[in-house]
């Protein structure tokens, strides 16, 4: 039977915990407000106030035909992301080597550059007169073209893809993959029905956040292809030409959309993860 001023102690130790909590849940609200009011506000001027440009924005067929194209070419990023950058993360999680950290910062640039200098730079290698546009000019055309957009949002989004694979690669214990391969397992074998299934959270994490990322890019797409326009140039167009009261619903109809989709992934992930436990 515990003593009584072990109890004690415990006792003491638990509401020094609470309050540590209540402080972190009071400093986490002001960031949750500043994230939430100003999207809340645009969103409840538009939807509360019944002005005609919501309704005009709905039915507009250049809005949902950028909305469209703007989740096409980011998934589109996306599966060239997963292609190229998870067989990278695995090999970021299980090899050392001389000159990995400046692998891993490599990566981890389209982060930190502005995204206007990335639209350049990718200008220089994909543009007409580029690196790599000009020889390909006689098969396809980035500039002002769906590849360019993609290769802008592939270039901004892909890091978070690498960085959340390598993360589940090495949270895998390789000891796995040996037994694996021990009972008859190839290497390839070992890697898709042991590492893969127990990284795949992980994968799945990245994926959704490389999708995300990709569709909300505006910089690097406008410099390489500003046409033909997703949701983001749309809505700087509009409010270049006509004002914040011709760009605002469609922003609001963004959010609502990005807001669906992210909604039903964390459940989607919610009941994953419920189901790994289980």
């Amino acid at each position: 039977m515990p003593d009584i001023d072990d109890v004690t102690i415990m006792q003491k130790l638990t509401l020094r915990h609470d309050r540590l909590l209540i402080l972190f849940l009071l400093l986490g609200l002001v960031i949750l407000a500043f994230i939430t009011i100003p999207l809340l506000n645009m969103t409840a001027g538009q939807l509360i106030s019944n002005q005609p440009g919501m309704a005009e924005a709905i039915n507009d067929s250049s809005v949902w035909k950028a909305m469209i194209l703007t989740m096409y070419t980011a998934l589109v990023a996306t599966a060239v992301a997963f292609v190229f950058g998870v067989p990278l993360a695995y090999f970021l999680a299980r090899r050392d080597f001389p000159g990995k950290g400046v692998v891993e910062s490599i990566v981890d640039i389209p982060i930190i550059v502005p995204h206007t200098v990335a639209g350049i730079a990718l200008l220089t290698v994909f543009g007409l007169h580029g690196l790599l546009g000009q020889p390909l000019s006689q098969v396809t055309q980035f500039r002002d073209a769906m590849p360019g957009i993609v290769v802008a949002m592939l270039f901004v989004s892909v890091p978070f893809l690498i960085n959340s694979a390598r993360e589940g690669f090495q949270s895998v214990d390789p000891r796995l993959e040996n037994v694996a391969r021990s009972l008859g397992a190839s290497e390839w074998g070992a890697f898709i029905w042991v590492t893969v299934p127990l990284a795949a959270r992980h994968i799945l994490v990245g994926s959704i956040m490389c999708w995300a990322r990709a569709m909300s890019e505006f910089g690097a797409v406008i410099v390489i292809a500003y046409y033909p326009m997703i949701t983001p140039t749309l809505i700087y167009e509009r409010y270049i030409s006509y004002g914040l009261s011709a760009s605002s619903p469609i922003a609001v109809l963004m959010i609502i959309v990005c807001l669906v989709i992210f909604i039903t992934l964390r459940a989607i992930s919610s009941r994953w993860r419920r189901y790994d436990r289980d």
